[in-house]
C-alpha cells in the first residue's frame, strides 16, 4: 500500500492494542475502527496455523489498511509462531558466539536471520516485529540473557545492524530495544521495577552506545521500564530527559518511539494505565502499547484507555506531536510480500536458511 493513499487523520493513531483470540470479534472490530488505534500486536494465543494467521491479518487490513500489525518475534525463546513451517530461529546470543569464531560469517548469518524472520511474517500478513534486542549481556539479567547478541556494545551493534539489513531486504522496519539498556539489572520489568544506579556517563559509554551508532539505521526504538535514578526518577519510557534530550537530542535518533507494555509492573510507577499512557506520550513516545488486556473483562481496560485518551485530548491534557503519525506510517511495508509457497522456493530464502547457526 502506498502511504499517499492513506487518509490524513485528525490526530495521530497512538495506541497499539491486542485481541483475544484467533479471529476478530465485534469488540475487536469496534476498537480497530477507532482512529486512536494505530497498531495491533499478536501473541501465541492468536496463532493456530498459517492459514488462520493469514486470514486474520487480511481481515484486519480490510478493516484498517493503515494499522500496523506487529508481533514480538525475535528468535530463541521469544518467537510467537513456531509451527506449520515457520523456521525456528536461534537466540541472538548464537550470533555472538559465532562472532567469536568468525566475525564476518556471524554478520552474514544475522542478515540471513533477519531476512527469514521478516519474509516469513510478511508472507502471512504481519507487518512488523519488535526486533532487534540491543541490550548487552552482562550475565545478570534472566529476562534478557540469550536474547542479547553479546556483552560488547560494538559486537552487538554490528550484529544488530546486520539483522536490520535482513529485515529491510524483506521489506520490514526495525525496532531497537530496550533503550538505554535493560541488560545490567537483574529484575524483570514484567513483574518488578528494575533500578540501574549507574551514572549517565557509564550508561552512555556502554549500554546506550548501540543507539548512537545505529541512529540512522533503526526505524523505531522501545525504551526500557527501568529507572536510572542518577538520570531521572521516572523509567526511561516516561522520561523526557531520556527520550527527548538524550535519544533524540544527543544521539540523533529521528524514528518512531514505542512505549513498552503499559500493563507491565515496571510501568505502574507512572500510576494508572491512562496516567502511564499520558506520561509516555508527553515524554516523547509516538505510540503506547497495552498488551494482554483484551481477554480480561471483555477488554474493559482497553476501552477505558481509548476513552481516557480521547477525553485528555479534548481537555488539552494531551497535545499530540505532529510528527508522530508520519513516523508511524513510515513503519508500514512499502513492497508486496512474497506468498509463502513462492518464498519457500526462492533461492535467497533457501540460502538464508542454510546460513543460520
Amino acid at each position: 500500500m502506498n502511504r499517499d493513499d492513506l487518509p490524513e487523520p485528525d490526530f495521530p493513531a497512538a495506541l497499539v492494542l491486542d485481541i483475544a483470540g484467533t479471529a476478530l470479534d465485534d469488540n475487536d472490530r469496534r476498537r480497530l475502527s477507532h482512529p486512536l488505534v494505530g497498531g495491533l500486536i499478536l501473541f501465541a494465543r492468536n496463532w493456530r496455523d498459517r492459514r488462520q494467521l493469514t486470514e486474520l491479518t487480511a481481515e484486519i487490513k480490510a478493516l484498517r489498511p493503515d494499522v500496523l500489525v506487529c508481533v514480538d518475534h525475535e528468535g530463541g525463546r521469544v518467537q510467537r509462531f513456531r509451527t506449520d513451517g515457520f523456521t525456528h530461529l536461534p537466540p541472538m546470543a548464537a550470533f555472538g558466539e559465532l562472532w567469536m569464531q568468525d566475525a564476518m560469517a556471524a554478520t552474514d548469518a544475522a542478515t540471513a536471520a533477519g531476512y527469514i524472520l521478516a519474509a516469513e511474517l510478511r508472507a502471512c500478513g504481519v507487518d512488523f516485529s519488535f526486533t532487534p534486542v540491543l541490550d548487552l549481556d552482562h550475565g545478570a539479567s534472566g529476562v534478557i540473557g540469550d536474547r542479547a547478541f553479546h556483552r560488547d556494545a560494538r559486537v552487538a551493534s554490528l550484529l544488530a545492524k546486520s539483522l536490520v539489513h535482513g529485515l529491510l531486504r524483506a521489506g520490514m522496519a526495525s525496532c531497537g530495544k530496550h533503550f538505554p539498556g535493560h541488560g545490567f539489572v537483574t529484575a524483570d520489568s514484567h513483574v518488578d521495577v528494575p533500578v540501574d544506579k549507574r551514572s549517565l556517563k557509564a550508561i552512555l559509554a556502554d549500554d546506550a552506545r548501540p543507539y548512537g551508532w545505529l541512529a540512522t539505521s533503526l526505524d523505531s526504538v522501545m525504551p526500557a521500564h527501568v529507572i536510572y535514578p542518577k538520570v531521572d526518577a521516572q523509567p526511561a519510557g516516561f522520561s523526557r530527559r531520556w527520550l527527548q534530550d538524550i535519544l533524540r537530542g544527543r544521539l540523533g535518533f529521528t524514528g518512531a518511539i514505542f512505549s513498552d507494555d503499559l500493563s507491565m509492573e515496571g510501568a505502574k510507577v507512572a500510576g494508572s494505565t491512562l496516567d502511564g499512557a499520558l506520561a509516555a506520550l508527553d515524554a516523547g513516545c509516538d505510540l503506547v502499547l497495552l498488551c494482554n488486556q483484551s481477554p480480561v473483562d471483555g477488554g474493559q481496560a482497553i476501552d477505558e484507555l481509548i476513552d481516557g485518551l480521547m477525553q485528555a485530548r479534548d481537555d488539552g491534557r494531551w497535545q499530540p506531536e505532529p510528527m508522530s503519525e508520519p513516523r508511524r506510517l513510515a513503519l508500514l511495508p512499502q513492497t508486496e510480500p512474497l506468498p509463502w509457497d513462492e518464498l519457500m522456493h526462492q533461492p535467497a530464502y533457501l540460502q538464508a536458511v542454510a546460513r543460520l547457526p
